[in-house]
């Protein structure tokens, strides 16, 4: 070990003038010193101008290096690259709350780029499996679609599955502005990143926070669809990064909220085929599941530190087709996820949650007496069953028409209606705490028959049906 930290102290900082070849965001060197995978890069064209870079390939002949900024105007005889011997790091403060950066943690408020006490690697630490605690603490968003029936956990990953043109991003501000640990005393932090998004995009999640006075408690890293594409890769990895001391080093409840995962995948997939990388389904790398893993894995909590990290990754499904690569990845690494219907949404309904395909796989912990209410479990089975009945009855009526329905059915449609306009849909400005929730919920399944409600005790039905 002491022989390599000699080498790397050896080689740190020595510079190489001239390239071998650009493609794209990839530069490619010849005849180097032994450099390490992940290695920070410097590089200088005629213009003066540093730009910074990262080791994406290395081996005996040839280094591959990703530069962040882009390589247009490099010429490859005059371009001089530095090898730093060390990875890509960020200075992490709390004074980053507030602040609105680029992907790589850089100024983009105007103000000066944010400086700390400590550098830290993008890449995180690996969180030893035996050192997690098992989340069990309820984090109310005040929709009641998601507390109700797919709550959300402290400690959780819980991607949104959502498509082109809904309104998931109005969603994602929404949840930034009103998520809160109940009865906590803990700090409570959102980080924001956003890669690949247009600007009007970015200038609505600004406005929005502002507006609402939250910014001051969110750290925004915005990567713009005009940005170069390889900077959408190093977004999440910078924003976890931030999430990671102020959960673990300060003991604050991080919500870090990611949009779009579709896009950051992308630019994957477009510097997988400048390399050459034979390509897997539908032409994303081989590795995107080990990718994905390694940005949803740092999440969770730590036993003996009071701070926290969950993630709701957003992602837009292509063609809005679930069994895309990379929503069935991340459903394969995340616990859960919340599924938007195109359907609901062209209906007007917000948000356009479809709860039958949506699971919460840690729901059942974090739910019930103590944590939110004790008729919650048993209520939010039976509004998944009551909703599911509800499609058959739509379909039937579909064929025999509605007036050949029983009274039952009937009132299964009326439940239905209820269900879609009043409990899934709600104001975006509209907060409501677990009890309005759970009420709601109760109104909805009082339209039904006591006898169809087989998934609820006799003492929950006598105190809160309202039929």
């Amino acid at each position: 070990m002491k022989i390599e930290n000699n080498k790397k102290a050896l080689y740190s900082g020595r510079e190489y003038i001239g390239a071998a070849k650009m493609d794209g965001p990839l530069l490619y060197m010849r005849g180097t010193h032994s450099v390490g995978y992940g290695e920070l890069v410097e590089i200088k064209g005629n213009d003066g101008k540093i730009r910074q870079g990262q080791v994406l390939d290395t081996s005996d002949d040839i280094v591959c290096v990703q530069v962040f900024e882009g390589t247009d105007g490099l010429a490859l005889p005059n371009t001089s690259v530095r090898f730093l011997g060390e990875p890509l790091t960020i200075s992490v403060t709390e004074k980053m709350l507030g602040r609105v950066m680029n992907g790589l943690g850089k100024s983009r408020d105007g103000a000066q780029n944010p400086s700390g006490a400590e550098e830290r690697n993008v890449n995180g630490v690996p969180i030893n499996p035996t050192a997690r605690e098992y989340p069990r603490d309820f984090i109310q968003t005040g929709i009641s679609v998601i507390d109700g029936m797919t709550t959300l956990i402290q400690g959780q990953k819980l991607p949104i599955f959502s498509g082109n043109g809904m309104d998931h991003n109005k969603l994602a501000s929404q949840i930034a502005r009103q998520a809160k640990v109940r009865g906590a005393e803990s700090d409570f932090a959102i980080v924001f990143a956003a890669m690949g998004v247009k600007y009007d995009v970015a200038k609505y999640f600004i406005d929005s926070f502002e507006e609402t006075g939250v910014l001051d408690n969110v750290a925004l890293f915005l990567s713009l669809a005009d940005d170069p594409s390889i900077e959408r890769t190093i977004t999440p990895h910078t924003a976890l990064t931030l999430a990671e001391y102020l959960a673990f080093d300060k003991g604050k409840q991080v919500l870090v909220i990611m949009t779009d995962m579709t896009n950051y995948c992308e630019a994957l997939r477009e510097i997988g085929t400048l390399r050459g990388e034979i390509p897997s389904r539908k032409g994303y790398p081989g590795y995107l599941y080990s990718n994905l893993a390694e940005i949803y894995e740092r999440s969770g909590k730590i036993s003996g530190k009071s701070g926290s990290i969950t993630q709701l990754p957003i992602l837009t499904m292509p063609n809005d087709d679930i069994s895309h690569p990379i929503p069935d990845l991340t459903g394969y690494i995340t616990e859960g996820q919340i599924v938007f219907d195109r359907d609901m949404s062209s209906r007007g309904i917000y948000p356009p949650i479809n709860c039958l395909p949506s699971l919460s796989r840690l729901m059942k912990d974090g739910i019930g007496d103590g944590m939110t209410r004790s008729d919650h479990p048993h209520l939010s089975n039976q509004l998944f069953a009551s909703y599911s009945h509800v499609k058959d009855v739509r379909n039937l009526a579909s064929v025999i028409g509605e007036e050949e329905l029983t009274e039952t059915d009937h009132k299964y449609i009326e439940f239905g209606e209820f269900f879609e306009k009043k409990f899934v849909a709600q104001r975006y400005d509209e907060d409501r705490s677990i009890e309005e929730t759970l009420d709601l919920g109760w109104q909805a399944l009082s339209i039904l028959p006591p006898e169809e409600l087989q998934r609820l005790t006799e003492e929950e039905i006598n105190e809160h049906y309202k039929g």
